[in-house]
């Protein structure tokens, strides 16, 4: 079972500094994992990175120079300097403008390829996919806390890896559920006749929103800003 120390316990968390390098317990995610771009042209010349392995250091502000590793997993197709990066220790998914943003520092693409990871029971990933799920963490002290969540496709790269994302935190994250699923920790929620049917945007609403820059507000009454860059089939 994974710990919960892991992704953020609660909504705040995931809004607060990376404090610690990649490899500590007690890291946590800034602005719900996703770091604000700024532009500067790049004089190096820019290789395919998708599929590659990364390292880079990272220069925010005060806090001292930190170093990352990761995979490149794919490129947005409306901003094609918009990288979508797995890092190792974490487990939500960072967009990020690599060879743009003033922050990263030395940026390399290591030797070697990603290891491939084959599914072992493709029924069961094309089962999940699309799914309400229950996700079982451990807590402290050993407790298990519920986390409800929907599996929003299998990861690209890293087949063995899914994209879910959580009522209680509304992030992009990564785990391998197959193998939470064998342990029990993840149950699917039913199907139901009695469910009423989701309702859907109008296609022209829906396309309208993808690409443009958003602003909304929070619970808390704080606002935050991004761009939309994708609509999730399921």
């Amino acid at each position: 079972m994974k710990t919960l120390h892991k992704k953020a316990a609660t909504g705040q968390q995931t809004r607060e500094t990376v404090e610690h390098h990649i490899g500590s317990a007690n890291i946590r995610k800034k602005n719900t994992c996703q770091k604000k771009q700024r532009g500067r042209p790049s004089s190096q010349p820019q290789r395919n990175t998708v599929g590659c392995r990364i390292s880079h250091g990272w220069k925010e502000g005060n806090y001292p120079i930190t170093q990352w590793k990761g995979t490149v997993l794919g490129q947005v197709p409306i901003n094609p300097s918009l990288y979508l990066v797995k890092y190792d220790g974490i487990d939500c998914v960072y967009g990020l403008e690599l060879h743009r943003d003033e922050r990263i520092l030395m940026l390399k693409i290591l030797p070697g390829k990603v290891p491939f990871s084959r599914v072992r029971n493709v029924h069961l990933a094309n089962i999940i996919t699309g799914k309400v799920v229950e996700h079982m963490f451990e807590g402290e002290h050993g407790s298990k806390d519920e986390w409800r969540g929907m599996v929003l496709a299998q990861a690209p790269i890293m087949k063995a890896w899914f994209y879910i994302t959580y009522e209680k935190d509304p992030v992009l994250y990564m785990y391998q559920l197959l193998d939470d699923y064998r342990e029990g920790d993840l149950h699917i929620f039913p199907e139901t006749s009695e469910s009423p049917p989701a309702e859907r945007e109008p296609e022209g609403v829906i396309y309208g929103l993808i690409g443009k820059h958003v602003e909304y507000t929070k619970e808390d009454g704080s606002k935050s800003t991004g761009n939309v860059i994708h609509q999730v089939k399921a």
